[in-house]
């Protein structure tokens, strides 16, 4: 039995909305009746990802009003283009609701052979690309619309709350991710606008694909997972739709949603 609509009327927007949890997150709130842009790195290796991805869209408007989805592309790790997002997303919805930080990177890497380009493309991708589009989307939420108010959901990792060998670059990002939402609800809750993490365990992504792909490693991860799977991306929409329903969390701002099937509480 399918759910009621729970975004009809809202606009929200997903950075790194071409794959992955992004992607099932721009789905399931166009399921929901709000109108989606996702922003995407761009270039003509996403094409077929950016088709399959229209295909899908059309497929849940189909005898609808097909004017609720927007792609832009642009690489988020500049500060120019989270505001660029954010402006483009207000001139066709005329405002903005909900704003998902989803967009990074994960490449693994020995810590002692770690060099100075992984370590920054990860940092400026994560971590700054993720202050600049929540800045951007903050100053549309509380200044410019009216009302003001709104959602603003960071995507961390349960990688902020434990350590990982090969790692080192990519762990801190997450964990500050998790701290950006946190002080961000302190900053923004005089202006109606709620901020939380989620914080995926070991999802089956495009990210971990070559790394899942050891099925030594993979019946490993899966032993430790309570649940006895690994995790796919839809298994985020429905956190981020409670997260985005003004009705459903209205009272919850500097929270912390773990979505890792008890991974990690199970340290037996």
């Amino acid at each position: 039995m399918p759910l009621p609509q729970l975004l009809v009327g809202k606009v929200a927007a997903i950075t790194g909305g071409l794959t992955g949890i992004g992607r099932a997150i721009a789905l399931e709130y166009l399921r929901h009746g709000a109108k989606v842009s996702i922003s995407h790195l761009g270039g003509s290796k996403e094409d077929d990802l950016l088709a399959a991805l229209q295909k899908d869209v059309n497929e849940i408007e189909a005898g609808a009003d097909k004017t609720r989805f927007l792609a832009v592309a642009g690489d988020i790790s500049l500060p120019d283009t989270g505001r660029e997002f954010v402006a483009k997303t207000v001139e066709k919805f005329g405002r903005l609701d909900v704003f998902v930080s989803n967009a990074g990177v994960c490449q693994f890497a020995e810590f002692l052979e770690l060099e100075p380009p992984l370590l920054n493309h990860t940092i400026s991708t994560n971590l700054s690309g993720a202050f600049y589009a929540t800045q951007a989307a903050a100053r549309q939420m509380a200044l410019t619309q009216s009302p003001p108010g709104g959602s603003i959901i960071g995507v961390s990792s349960i990688s902020a709350l434990v350590g990982g060998g090969r790692q080192t670059h990519y762990t801190p990002t997450k964990a500050g991710v998790l701290s950006l939402m946190q002080s961000c609800a302190v900053a923004l809750g005089k202006y109606g606008i709620r901020c939380n993490a989620l914080l995926p365990g070991t999802i089956r992504t495009q990210l971990n694909d070559a790394d899942m792909a050891d099925p030594t490693k993979r019946t490993y991860m899966e032993g430790r997972i309570p649940l006895g799977r690994l995790g796919q991306p839809p298994d985020l929409a429905g956190p981020a739709v409670f997260l985005a329903c003004e009705e459903l969390s209205s009272y919850v701002t500097g929270a912390q949603i773990l979505v890792d099937g008890g991974l990690f509480v199970n340290l037996q």
